[in-house]
């Protein structure tokens, strides 16, 4: 486009106002404020958000790890409780089958015992716990005294003591003493020796007890 002056006049050249370097260096840090601002808020927030990312993932680790072990402790509870249940059990049996073989055993001896002795024989035998309470009748007090000593040598009994003996004469034509006497069990087993030889007929190794006077009870 060709622009044709028609007035005649020389166009004043426009002047450009100058602007104060004061002005200008105000206004460049400014900008430099705002930019060193911008950065360091961007920094401090993707520093924040990888941090809140890693906390983030390492609860989900951790809850994660919590319920496994959770499932571990009642496993475990449960493996506890089983054991706790048959280590029970075995303890019932065990028991069961101690007392079956030591009354078997403890009858066996007594029986022992009893016939080594003559003119004795039981009516009853009770235990209590470690105590045998046995009752029975004897033709004479020497007869329960050999039966006091061979139960003390046997090794299976300790703590023998006569409650109560006196003739009580069962049979009419025979004179008899009824005794009531108890023993404890020895926790040991007696060890193993020579076999007892029966004393004779009417001796004593022990102090007879004293009867009671005669009549019946």
């Amino acid at each position: 486009m060709i622009r044709i002056n028609l007035l005649g006049q020389v166009r004043p050249k426009a002047t450009k106002q100058s602007v104060p370097l004061e002005s200008t260096l105000q206004i460049l840090l400014g900008v430099a404020a705002v930019a060193i601002a911008l950065i360091v808020l961007s920094v401090t927030y993707y520093s924040q958000k990888h941090q809140l990312d890693d906390t983030n993932t390492r609860i989900a680790s951790l809850k994660a790890e919590k319920a496994n072990l959770q499932q571990i402790k009642q496993d475990v509870d449960r493996f506890e409780a089983q054991k706790a249940a048959l280590q029970t059990q075995i303890g019932v049996i065990e028991t069961l089958q101690k007392n079956r073989t030591g009354a078997q055993e403890l009858l066996q001896m007594v029986a022992n015992t009893v016939v080594r002795v003559d003119q004795l024989w039981l009516t009853s035998l009770d235990r209590t716990g470690d105590t045998l309470h046995i009752t029975g009748e004897a033709g004479s007090v020497n007869s329960v005294a050999n039966f006091i000593t061979q139960m003390k040598r046997s090794g299976y009994f300790d703590k023998i003591e006569i409650e109560e003996a006196k003739e009580d004469d069962v049979a009419k034509s025979v004179t008899t003493y009824g005794f009531i006497m108890s023993a404890a069990v020895a926790q040991a087993a007696p060890t193993t020796g020579q076999p007892q030889t029966k004393p004779a007929a009417g001796t004593s190794t022990t102090t007879p007890p004293q009867p009671a006077a005669k009549g019946r009870s």
